[in-house]
């Protein structure tokens, strides 16, 4: 089993209180929007970290971490990206592909509202954690944890740990 925290958008900025709930976990992963390589590497100093870059990171983390990562983990087959949409609206970029062949598990970030929905069309889960960070319009910093066991994922925690301006 693996205990997994997601987050996305940090765009620079790990708040005091997000790293308490690092803590057991076995792997950090990351949708896109770091913010510059230091945030990257803070992360990985929690736990082993798999991140995808963002529209907005600079060349610093494109250097580091690709565009989509697509790997198993434990026995569920998982495809992160920063910009990937939703379910029947998928971003234009990787819509063909993820409908020839799509992932168990489809995280994306970018909008900055968390989502949780089941694609029944393609038979995936799809996870957006929403924004982690202070930039842009979302009002509550969130981030998700959940397990993977096995084929399952289970045990989904969706955590708001600060709002912006407080």
């Amino acid at each position: 089993m693996k205990r997994i925290v997601l987050l996305s958008d940090t765009h620079a900025h790990l708040d005091d209180n997000i790293f308490k709930y690092f803590e057991g976990c076995d792997e950090i992963w990351h949708a896109g929007d770091i913010g510059n390589i230091e945030t990257a590497n803070r992360l990985a100093e929690c736990a082993p970290l798999r991140a995808v870059y963002g529209n907005a990171d600079g060349q610093d983390v494109r250097l580091v971490h690709p565009l989509h990562q697509r790997f198993k983990c434990e026995d569920v087959d998982v495809w992160i990206t920063h910009i990937g949409g939703y379910p029947k609206r998928y971003d234009q970029n990787i819509r063909e592909e993820i409908k020839q062949n799509p992932p168990q598990l489809f995280i994306s970030g970018h909008s900055h509202i968390l989502k949780v929905m089941f694609d029944k069309e393609l038979n995936l889960l799809h996870i957006n954690p929403g924004a982690a960070g202070l930039q842009g319009f979302h009002q509550v910093q969130t981030l998700i944890r959940f397990n993977i066991d096995g084929m399952q994922i289970k045990d989904l925690e969706v955590v708001e740990f600060g709002r912006k301006g407080k």
